[in-house]
């Protein structure tokens, strides 16, 4: 497979950098702000050394893709996505940088909540049950496998951690945080985003297990914010091969975590180097599931 070259950092010539996070770079422009996807990777909370051709314009792209989708249940922080609407200084090298992994968004006041959705067991959730019986705070019927879908969707928010692991929390926490009606309307509007979306990727062959979202208030008036429905965002599995009773092979970084769990390393920095092979079959499992979203191909 041919790559194009990955991008670790992104540095503009008249435009300065706001904020590095893990995968995205932001750029602050006033009222908006550039988010820019780049190519890293990070798992176990520590970014890896090596970066992922295509994903970050896999994770912007999609992202994009699904806020057009969704704006009938919630509006979102988007302006646009076309670098040639962005009315910024860049060079035509920048801008071939950032055709596809960008977007120019609203600047909000965000919401401290990751709202997340599962619609199946695993991952934590697995692990919650397995351990307690119940998904966190919530009680679930007994003798479910991993992976066994759930009785109906569940909200099961998390702390939304500046670094180290998000850590779960109860919704009537949520609650104490930002008040009934706030609390009410991002777990009814998480669970109808979801719900909109695991039906439309369940008939093009794939299921949406879990994901989560992030809200910002703009305007008085909330709106979905960061990326939606990214396979690092959320957990696709591909429905023919789906069968309850342990780990389901998936579209994200998954693959990435069982190579490093292999490995000599205890999680801290630095991570070990990717192997050539690790990354290919990343960024094959990246451009699938982008084309099996959208129904296009990416390159």
């Amino acid at each position: 497979m041919a790559f194009v070259e990955a991008y670790r950092e992104i540095k503009l010539q008249n435009i300065d950098l706001f904020k590095r996070g893990k995968v995205r770079d932001i750029f602050d422009l006033g009222e908006n702000m550039l988010m820019v996807a780049s190519d890293r990777i990070s798992a176990f909370d520590v970014v890896l050394p090596n970066a992922i051709p295509h994903k970050g314009a896999v994770l912007n792209s999609i992202s994009d893709f699904w806020f057009n989708k969704t704006r009938g249940i919630i509006k979102n922080h988007i302006i646009t996505s076309s670098v040639d609407e962005f009315n910024l200084p860049l060079t035509n090298d920048e801008k071939n940088i950032l055709r596809g992994r960008s977007s120019l968004v609203r600047k909000g006041d965000m919401i401290e909540v990751e709202c997340v959705v599962r619609g199946y067991l695993d991952g934590s959730g697995w692990r919650s049950y397995r351990e307690t019986g119940k998904l966190f705070d919530i009680s679930l019927p007994g003798g479910l496998k991993q992976g066994d879908k759930l009785p109906e969707p569940l909200f099961t928010p998390t702390t939304k951690a500046s670094s180290g692991h998000d850590e779960s929390i109860s919704f009537d926490q949520v609650v104490k945080q930002v008040g009934r009606d706030v609390a009410d309307f991002v777990k009814n509007k998480s669970i109808d985003l979801y719900n909109m979306a695991h039906e439309e990727v369940y008939q093009k062959g794939l299921i949406l297990a879990d994901t989560k979202f992030e809200f910002t208030y703009i305007d008085g008036e909330i709106r979905l914010a960061d990326e939606i429905f990214t396979p690092d965002s959320s957990r696709y599995w591909d429905r023919e091969s789906y069968k309850p009773g342990g780990p389901q092979p998936s579209f994200d970084k998954q693959y990435i975590r069982d190579w490093l769990s292999e490995q000599d390393w205890d999680k801290t920095p630095p991570a070990p180097e990717l192997p050539p092979e690790v990354i290919e079959k990343s960024v094959e499992k990246y451009l699938e599931v982008y084309k099996r979203v959208t129904g296009t191909s990416l390159v």
